[in-house]
């Protein structure tokens, strides 16, 4: 078949074109940009959203004390979690019940946690603001030498770290009870527990968002309890 030559021509402006398109830059999305826009739109919009500029604006001059969870809110320990299920019981959560779980999980496996950034940002400020800094987990005491304590400590600097208190572990059910008996005057926490237990005894709640890729689910609704949820926090 012969093309005649103005068709000939057509086409061959046609491929030059499409090399032109197809050399051009695609273009792409910094996620981090995207996500910090997602509290000004749709089902986000009611959400007390609060920065750790916000937070360290309403803190009084005198030290306080304050409290964070541990999973979800301080690390992103889901590595450890899912180790634990694929080792003690791969198609059921039996491992949670497992003391030989809770053994590996904090006296090593947190090795493989990933701390969130927004949690080093805000106990950093508590810190300088010379506050006293719990971490109280819902995770059950291991029967060895426990090494979360220290691990968390290491992630700041040497002058504050007497500042952060031994890990309480509270079991699960004693959040609350831990909570006043440290005297804590705020808490943070992604669990529904954790704004619960803290509005219980008076002190002021502040919802962490729970990664995407956490293995806790379903995921909790954040500003359920009309608490304020610090912006950026699932990462």
């Amino acid at each position: 078949m012969r093309f005649t030559k103005p068709l000939t021509l057509a086409i061959s402006a046609l491929l030059l074109s499409s090399s032109f398109v197809s050399a051009a830059p695609l273009e792409t999305i910094d996620m981090q940009s995207y996500i910090a826009q997602s509290p000004a739109t749709g089902a986000y919009q009611d959400i007390d959203w609060v920065t750790v500029s916000d937070i360290q604006k309403e803190l009084p001059k005198h030290p306080i004390t304050v409290g964070l969870d541990i999973d979800d809110t301080m690390l992103f320990s889901s590595p450890a979690f899912y180790y634990g299920k694929q080792k003690y019981s791969p198609n059921s959560f039996d491992y949670l019940n497992n003391q030989e779980f809770w053994n590996e999980a904090s006296t090593g496996l947190d090795q493989f946690s990933i701390p969130k950034k927004s949690a080093l940002k805000l106990v950093n400020m508590h810190l300088k603001h010379g506050d006293t800094v719990y971490f109280v987990t819902g995770r059950t005491a291991p029967e060895g030498q426990e090494t979360v304590t220290t691990l968390i400590r290491n992630l700041f600097p040497a002058e504050y770290r007497d500042q952060i208190k031994p890990v309480v572990f509270a079991g699960g059910l004693e959040k609350e009870k831990q909570l006043k008996t440290a005297n804590i005057t705020m808490f943070y926490g992604d669990a529904d527990a954790d704004i619960t237990s803290a509005q219980h005894v008076g002190a002021k709640g502040i919802r962490f968002l729970r990664n995407a890729q956490s293995t806790n689910n379903p995921m909790p609704q954040a500003g359920k309890y009309g608490e304020a949820v610090l912006i950026d926090s699932n990462y």
